[in-house]
């Protein structure tokens, strides 16, 4: 079991402060979650496998690498798509997943409602995108999910985690690398996270009470 990447990074900080702030509008916060989405990709790909190959300059033959293998961005939804943008504007080329989990009202466990995914998810490196990480039940349930129909390289991706959720999707996935932007306290007796920024889905569309 790997160590999940706390990032702790001073932009990504900046916005994260912006994005707490309660009376942070739809629109910024869809914003401050691209931009630290975007700064988070270097670190989410940074070993990524790739293959030496030859291209020509304007001048001569250059050897350089390319990557090696499909990658699949997976939100989870609703809130994933937050993230999503972010990482398509530096990772075009990347084909995209979707997962839509419901809680079950008399387990209350996470189950899926909705499932596609493009061809080659069993070659393809696969980035799971959440802004949180709370009771890890979400997160856990949708690796699993993928991991059924095939996947089997996956890495997870969040903006804020708390202590409880690294430990049960560690638990449940310790070979899935866990990159995070900030870690909080905890969570609350309702499963939210301390200090958190609320819920992130109604927070980037807007559906907030």
């Amino acid at each position: 079991m790997s160590a999940p990447h706390i990032l702790n990074h001073p932009v990504i900080d900046d916005y994260m402060a912006k994005l707490r702030y309660k009376e942070c509008s739809p629109e910024d916060f869809r914003r401050f979650v691209r931009q630290i989405a975007m700064l988070m990709v270097p670190y989410a790909t940074s070993n990524l496998p790739t293959r030496s190959c030859s291209v020509d300059t304007p001048l001569e033959t250059a050897s350089t690498r390319v990557l090696d293998e499909p990658l699949i961005l997976c939100p989870i939804l609703r809130a994933g798509l937050g993230l999503l943008d972010g990482f398509l504007t530096l990772l075009p080329q990347a084909s995209v997943a979707h997962i839509g989990l419901a809680r079950n009202e008399e387990t209350l466990t996470p189950e899926p409602y909705y499932f596609n995914c493009p061809s080659r998810l069993s070659e393809a490196e696969v980035i799971v995108l959440d802004p949180m990480l709370a009771t890890g039940g979400s997160a856990s349930e949708a690796i699993s999910e993928l991991k059924k129909h095939g996947a089997k390289k996956l890495r997870f991706v969040c903006i804020v985690a708390a202590p409880e959720g690294l430990d049960t999707l560690q638990s449940n996935h310790p070979d899935v690398p866990v990159l995070a932007a900030n870690l909080d306290r905890g969570l609350n007796e309702h499963g939210y996270i301390l200090p958190g920024l609320g819920d992130a889905g109604d927070r980037i569309f807007g559906t907030e009470a």
